[in-house]
């Protein structure tokens, strides 16, 4: 999304400018610099991120361009057209032949140009990449998570590799993965719809009690990232964050290690709230 971020970063620095030529280049101009670095997107992490960016910056470009041309047509008539250039009135119904081809071949452009490209393109990225689900011979690392007001819980499989059992591994706001390796979800709530959103991998899904929703998706660098619920559920919704460890396959391997020994030796068969998975379909 950089494209468009770029535009306004760039008119954000001509608003810097004119606050400083004028003298006010204080508290305004910290506001103003403020405001548009907030509009810099999140760093792109993952394999298929450029996909969303793309249509994001080719839907917002197109409809820019279509309403320039509408207000060039609306301000240019505005002129040519203007009382003391035209002292007769002329009116018009919009019935000629000439103005239903004008308006024909502009909604034909602006559907080809915007909605037929628009879902052409978001249909095949869907059927082709984001429903591609991993097949088991790729050893997707699989992970449930439950949503509930205000905070995500996340499950590994431990070392018998089966959900729900004592060796599982169960965090609370805290999901660590490893790059270059594909991550394959489980995704249901305990109480409201919730949305499982990861801006820096630019995907996120529904939970919703009572169904489960499946998410994929592979990253590419190691950091610490946000966790967030893209709907509103409830008066602490803003408080419902998590967050992201991204490690190489060989850190993962070690933490993920060392956490099934501490699940082994601490999780407690009679607690009953620790076992909320289910069985990975």
């Amino acid at each position: 999304m950089s494209g468009i971020f770029g535009v306004l970063s760039f008119f954000g620095s001509v608003v810097e400018s004119l606050f400083s030529s004028i003298g006010l280049d204080g508290l305004s101009v910290n506001q103003s610099t403020d405001y548009w670095d907030i509009t810099v997107p999140p760093e792109d992490i993952s394999v298929h991120g450029h996909l969303i960016d793309w249509l994001f910056n080719y839907t917002t470009y197109m409809n820019i361009f279509f309403f320039v041309l509408v207000c060039i047509g609306l301000f240019g008539f505005t002129f040519i057209y203007h009382h003391k250039k035209n002292k007769t009135p002329h009116f018009t119904y919009g019935n000629k032949k000439a103005h239903i081809w004008t308006v024909t071949i502009i909604g034909i452009a602006v559907f080809i140009g915007i909605d037929a490209t628009i879902s052409t393109i978001s249909n095949n990225d869907l059927k082709d990449v984001f429903l591609n689900w991993p097949k088991d011979k790729e050893k997707p690392v699989k992970i449930e998570v439950m949503a509930q007001q205000w905070a995500w819980k996340f499950r590994y499989a431990g070392a018998d590799g089966v959900f729900n059992t004592q060796d599982d591994v169960v965090t609370t706001n805290d999901l660590r993965l490893p790059i270059n390796r594909k991550v394959l979800f489980q995704i249901t709530s305990k109480d409201v719809i919730h949305s499982f959103f990861i801006p820096n991998a630019r995907r996120k899904v529904d939970a919703m009690p009572g169904r489960i929703s499946r998410l994929w998706f592979e990253l590419t660098k190691a950091g610490k990232y946000p966790i967030v619920c893209a709907e509103m559920c409830g008066t602490h919704h803003y408080l419902m964050g998590a967050k992201l460890i991204t490690y190489t396959p060989e850190d993962y391997e070690s933490w993920l290690g060392q956490a099934q020994k501490l699940a082994v030796q601490t999780n407690d068969p009679e607690d009953l709230n620790l076992y909320w998975g289910w069985k990975w379909e």
